[in-house]
């Protein structure tokens, strides 16, 4: 039996009759919007705010997002604070241990700029962008949790608007 004749029967169930009918990218877009996975890596100060962010008053669980331990089953990386030169390998080995599509949201003035140790620091990465692609940047000292769940509102916007082929190639790192 095919598709094609199942079709009657399914409008017939449906309340009103009526089919609704999307395509696979917009469900898809739907799906990981709505249920991103995320993996902490904080260094400083961003990652309490970080934290606070996950926890109960700010509450990230209400936008389908919940921690993840391993790279393996993530899909968002929170790069929160400093980032050293000796560190930068290990985020970078995280980053390739993620499943695509992969999504990196860059916190405080540490990670994307090398904030107030761009100049005085020689260890101090100047910036996560130059080892990673980085798809949402939230600058701040450390960024208030409101600002955080704000950029997650941006990144799920992000994601609705996807085509398949932009992640299914691997162009983005």
């Amino acid at each position: 039996m095919g598709i094609i004749s199942r079709v009657p029967v399914i409008a017939e169930k449906i309340p009103g009759g009526a089919i609704v009918a999307t395509s696979l990218e917009k469900v898809l877009n739907i799906s990981r919007a709505s249920s991103m996975w995320y993996l902490l890596f904080g260094t400083a100060c961003c990652a309490i705010e970080m934290m606070c962010t996950g926890a109960s008053r700010y509450d990230f669980d209400r936008f389908g997002m919940f921690f993840r331990a391993s790279p393996r089953q993530a899909d968002l990386m929170f790069v929160a604070g400093t980032i050293t030169y000796k560190m930068a390998p290990r985020v970078k080995r995280l980053y390739e241990q993620m499943a695509e599509p992969r999504y990196v949201i860059a916190m405080g003035g540490c990670a994307c700029n090398g904030g107030p140790f761009y100049y005085d620091s020689y260890a101090v990465l100047k910036g996560v962008d130059l080892i990673i692609p980085v798809d949402v940047y939230l600058p701040g000292c450390p960024p208030r949790p409101e600002s955080l769940m704000e950029a997650c509102i941006k990144l799920q916007e992000k994601i609705m608007h996807e085509k398949l082929q932009e992640w299914s190639s691997d162009k983005r790192g």
